[in-house]
């Protein structure tokens, strides 16, 4: 075993493998792009095609490769499970899957995991009877999970070689002209899918809205793609904002909402021209509604709102709060309403968002992030991924990303959930480290990162009650007991990546 930066034992052979997390900015990158392999379409040939089958044997897979997936219809994917299915049913076997991220949607995994189909899985997070499956044991290799950024670095950079991408697009023409506002199942912006179209050997797009070229905007380009197969359906609309964006009326969520706002409003960050990024549901979307009002209040306008978009941040762009969106991925109608309507509502890719390999991400010039947690410890160290109960159940998404970028990293989280703590001694699971966080905001008062006294004493005249993280953690063992261990087994069933591609912790099969 060998310790890394926050204090995880990392076994030898993974540390071999992947590198030892060092802290957050000891890694600097510096390589040769990756690239896909090419081979010219010619005049009067045709890219449509006829079956998912047909388009798998002339991409040409065969046991062992590597495809690719992305999660812009989340909930409402039926994309991933369709391709899966006919590779199954076309006998392929040790598969090795990259999607962007797996929602409780694509449980039929277990199925093809169980019959060596898939044996391999690379991906952002995991949930529900998936992310349990694999926390029991299921697969021989682990699980490698990487940061939204850390995704499309590792692609970059060749270290995830895409054989074939399957990309589902809401829109596309018989040339492969692709964008994610037209059809039956808009999803807004395309923002995973363009990095996996643009390094994948071969990419096959999947729609169920075939339209006559040229299909404009263009946010997938024909130059990009081998194959186009038109299919019944490529997801529910419906499923996008499953879960992810509900307005919370939780008097628990508005307060540490509130309490957050006023955070910001006390800031230095907080002046004309500042830009943020909030994270969608509860407390973390309804800091975005505080922070309009204290906008308007103080005539103070931003120059960019980042990330995943909500109708909230389309609202605060239409009213003239918000300069531009930037927007890599969209999260419910009104943000791809607004990405259709506003020309300030800029699709990026997920490498122009947070990649920490390239020429430098959007997340680098954020002034202000706030996220949420699963649980925070008394080092600021955050967990996104995995339970109480030790249970693969999230995704590291663009925590770590948006965490090292912004000048101010603002933690969202009750003190306790339901009977659990979520202010602990030691996470279960290190995703974001300490030294990325600013401020953790509670119910009961907020705590700021010693490291950060100009906060600190910045914070003392707003009538917020601030604490230490060990203070934090008392008070919620008071309430609701020390948290017993969680028994592991021997099986590393999965490997967290730091964004720079080193391990920051590996997560154990639960016995």
């Amino acid at each position: 075993m060998v310790k890394n930066a926050v204090g995880r034992d990392i076994p030898q052979e993974l540390t071999d493998k992947h590198g030892l997390y060092e802290g957050e900015f000891a890694n600097r990158a510096e390589y040769r792009r990756a690239a896909g392999s090419v081979r010219a379409v010619q005049p009067g040939e045709t890219k449509l095609l006829g079956s998912i089958k047909e388009a798998i044997e002339k991409a040409g897979l065969k046991d062992g490769m590597t495809i690719s997936f992305h999660h812009h219809f989340r909930e409402g994917d039926a994309i991933l499970n369709k391709v899966m299915d006919v590779i199954a049913e076309m006998g392929f076997k040790n598969i090795s899957i990259a999607p962007s991220s797996i929602a409780n949607v694509h449980a039929p995994l277990i199925d093809h995991i169980k019959n060596g189909v898939v044996t391999n899985i690379t991906s952002s997070g995991l949930r529900d009877e998936l992310g349990a499956a694999i926390s029991e044991g299921i697969m021989d290799n682990p699980v490698i999970i990487r940061s939204h950024g850390g995704r499309a670095s590792a692609i970059e950079s060749g270290r995830i070689k895409i054989n074939i991408a399957f990309l589902g697009a809401p829109s596309s023409d018989i040339y492969g002209n692709v964008n994610g506002t037209k059809g039956k199942a808009p999803c807004g912006s395309l923002g995973y899918a363009k990095v996996d179209a643009k390094y994948a050997d071969k990419v096959i797009v999947l729609t169920d809205h075939l339209v006559p070229y040229i299909n404009t905007p263009i946010s997938i380009p024909q130059t990009d793609v081998d194959y186009v197969v038109e299919v019944d359906t490529i997801g529910d609309p419906d499923g996008i904002a499953k879960g992810a964006t509900r307005i919370t009326q939780n008097p628990k969520d508005l307060l540490i909402a509130e309490a957050a706002s006023k955070v910001i409003e006390a800031s230095p960050y907080f002046k004309e021209g500042f830009s943020f990024q909030t994270g969608t549901g509860g407390a973390t979307l309804a800091v975005s509604r505080y922070l309009a009002t204290a906008m308007r209040e103080k005539n103070i306008k931003a120059s960019f709102a980042l990330g995943g978009i909500t109708t909230q941040m389309g609202n605060m762009l239409e009213e003239g709060l918000v300069e531009s969106v930037i927007d890599t991925q969209t999260f419910d109608k009104g943000g791809i309403q607004s990405m259709i309507n506003n020309p300030n509502h800029y699709e990026i890719d997920a490498s122009f968002y947070a990649s920490p390999s390239n020429k430098g991400a959007a997340v680098n010039q954020l002034d202000v992030v706030v996220l949420s947690a699963l649980e925070i410890d008394t080092d600021f160290n955050v967990n996104v991924l995995t339970g109480s109960d030790g249970v693969i159940r999230g995704a590291s998404g663009g925590h770590s990303d948006t965490g090292a970028g912004a000048k101010l990293t603002i933690i969202c989280a009750p003190l306790i959930r339901g009977r659990i703590a979520t202010v602990v001694d030691k996470v279960n699971t290190v995703v974001t480290p300490g030294d990325s966080i600013d401020i953790v905001v509670t119910e009961v008062g907020i705590a700021v990162n010693p490291k950060r006294q100009d906060l600190i004493d910045v914070l003392k005249g707003t009538g917020l009650q601030m604490f230490t993280m060990e203070e934090l953690k008392n008070k919620a063992y008071n309430i609701v007991g020390i948290p017993k261990p969680i028994k592991y087994g021997d099986k590393t069933v999965a490997v967290i990546e730091y964004r720079d591609g080193t391990i920051i912790d590996t997560v154990n099969n639960i016995v």
